[in-house]
């Protein structure tokens, strides 16, 4: 219904241009500041230009990305750098320009609208919407010849049915909001019933060859691992083992994972893992390292558990770096504008930093080959292991590994010497994520270094991101940017929780609880929950359950935590929601896998 609501006419009326400039010069989002130099008259996202775009009688043009972002990149160099494509914008819309890690909750509200209406959705997100709020049209990245030529449409169209076009658009939000209200199931599944539902629709989107879902690019999906590791530990299975195992391995051995320097990228464009979208986000590090802790628990692995150590190491050492809290993320176009150059390797490079004894050994112990078919370079990724190598070589396994290191060492201080944009915003919600896998790294891996960062940036959230009533999202310069997300809340808590487990303090538990009755009377509504508490669009999500996406879902972090906190209060209002939270999720538990995670394995009594 909403597909064919959206086949809407639409252009832009020229109604007399207001003065606007770009607003983004200096701004404290390094994502809004790499925009502060566009002719594109980019506007902050604040009520007062809501009010602008009704005063004027213009489509609102919103433009969501993040740093890291490849094609945010491209779509600024080709498309918002364009004087032209600029006069189309300045002249008939109110262009805004959104970091969506600093709305998070708009970016929810935009992305599902595209998802629901485009089939797909991703970054750049670009939406069209009306004065008064309603989405009409959005897409992600669009060469620029094909954006010019829709916002001359989208111009001519709004000029011509301006009226009509409102009220189809606003048809169409209602049936959006009634589709996220839809009706669920009378009667709950029990425990038993839910966990195979959830088995067979992960194991149905499962590649059981290749690891992981889907059959195109690869993302780690960690709340669904997650899940089914939670599930293996229970329950045993040597085909969920199977599965769980090839996809550890592959995320670990394969493209996903910097060989090198240590770290995760966010995901690989092809379904065997070998080409990743070159981004580095503090969460994927964060998340990844927890799962590998838990692997380690679940498998008696000690390799899960030397991932999950070198993943925190990279992370303290290079997104830390000396701070007390870690900055959002790495980009994945280096300082010449070029997609994975900071990571690639020509063979020209590779001779230059490494002698031909190293160099073969090294091209046989990180697949350091094929550059004929690869001009821009090669990526590390797993090949032969020591022992295989030092059997070859006839040489002591010792050797071999002394050899490595003095080779890693090489191209680690010639890549050193590349630049790499960094977003250096240190998000709330992201560092307690980070926090949660400090504490379990601390208490899993006896490791001092772990526990004194996680003792570290405990302070820092408490101190420059805590006032004493409130979160903030960042702070910049000791100024508070962005609201506070659902998102922060859960995973601060998370955090706390889990570093008061090694503290002892029952301060921290005390705190963690506090953030958990704020997050309860904020964000959770008659109708639901909402992700952020100013929604200045209407129709913002309200749902009785959140879907996972690459994090976690926020209401269901808030709903472990409050099941097994110590507050009688949190455990009720918990108790209160879970037939309701069932009901939501049970016809389709892949999308809901922290939820599942939850009714899984809620205690009934006690503390957490």
């Amino acid at each position: 219904m909403i597909r064919s609501l959206l086949i809407l006419p639409l252009l832009l009326f020229s109604l007399s241009a207001v003065a606007l400039q770009n607003q983004l010069a200096d701004n404290p989002s390094p994502y809004l500041a790499m925009h502060g130099r566009d002719p594109v008259h980019w506007q902050i996202w604040s009520a007062e230009t809501l009010e602008l775009a009704r005063k004027e009688g213009k489509l609102l043009f919103i433009s969501s990305g993040y740093f890291a972002c490849h094609w945010c990149h491209v779509m600024q160099r080709e498309s918002y750098s364009n004087p032209a494509i600029a006069e189309l914008l300045n002249t008939y819309f109110i262009p805004v320009k959104v970091d969506r890690e600093l709305n998070p909750a708009l970016d929810e509200h935009l992305i599902d609208f595209v998802q629901r209406t485009q089939g797909r959705a991703g970054w750049p997100l670009n939406v069209f919407l009306t004065p008064e709020g309603y989405p009409v049209v959005g897409m992600t990245y669009l060469p620029p010849e094909r954006f010019r030529v829709l916002l001359g449409k989208l111009q001519k169209m709004w000029q011509a049915e301006k009226k009509e076009v409102t009220e189809l658009a606003g048809k169409a939000l209602d049936a959006l909001v009634a589709q996220r209200q839809k009706k669920t199931p009378d009667k709950p599944l029990t425990n038993e019933q839910l966990q195979q539902a959830y088995l067979a629709s992960a194991m149905a989107m499962a590649d059981e060859l290749a690891g992981g879902f889907g059959q195109q690019n690869r993302f780690p999906m960690t709340p669904q691992l997650s899940t089914l590791l939670e599930i293996q530990a229970r329950e045993p299975k040597k085909s969920l083992e199977h599965f769980l195992r090839l996809t550890l391995d592959q995320m670990a051995n394969r493209g996903l994972r910097d060989h090198l320097a240590g770290g995760f990228f966010r995901y690989t464009v092809d379904p065997d893992w070998q080409t990743p979208h070159y981004e580095k986000m503090l969460y994927t590090q964060a998340l990844l390292a927890d799962l590998y802790l838990r692997a380690a628990r679940v498998f008696d692995n000690p390799a899960y558990a030397q991932t999950a150590r070198d993943t925190l190491a990279f992370t303290l050492r290079e997104m830390c770096a000396g701070s007390p809290a870690c900055i959002a993320s790495f980009s994945a176009v280096d300082a010449q504008g070029v997609e994975g150059g900071h990571y690639l390797w020509t063979e020209k490079e590779l001779k230059k930093a490494l002698d031909p004894s190293l160099l073969k050994l090294a091209s046989e112990y990180w697949q350091l080959k094929g550059f004929r078919n690869r001009p821009e370079g090669v990526l590390p990724m797993k090949g032969k292991s020591v022992e295989v190598l030092a059997k070859q070589l006839k040489e002591p396994v010792g050797e071999v590994r002394t050899l490595l290191a003095e080779a890693k060492k090489r191209l680690l201080e010639a890549r050193q010497q590349r630049q790499l944009p960094v977003d250096d915003k240190r998000l709330a919600g992201w560092n307690g994520l980070l926090l949660h896998a400090l504490a379990s790294a601390a208490q899993q891996l006896k490791d001092p270094e772990f526990l004194a960062a996680a003792e570290r940036l405990r302070d820092y959230l408490l101190t420059d991101l805590w006032d004493g009533r409130q979160l903030f999202r960042a702070v910049h310069e000791g100024k508070p940017i962005g609201q506070a997300s659902l998102a922060d809340y859960a995973y601060v808590a998370q955090g706390l929780y889990s570093w008061a487990k090694v503290s002892k303090r029952l301060e921290d538990r005390k705190m963690a609880d506090r953030l958990l009755n704020i997050a309860w009377s904020r964000f959770c509504t008659d109708k639901g929950w909402i992700s952020g508490s100013q929604a200045l669009l209407p129709g913002m999500p309200s749902v009785m359950a959140q879907e996972d996406g690459a994090l976690p879902a926020a209401a269901a972090i808030i709903l472990q935590l409050s099941l097994g906190s110590g507050d009688p209060l949190l455990r009720d209002k918990a108790q209160a929601i879970l037939k309701d939270t069932r009901l939501a999720i049970q016809d389709n538990p892949f999308w809901y896998a922290s939820d599942v995670k939850v009714l899984l394995t809620a205690p009934t009594t006690g503390k957490y």
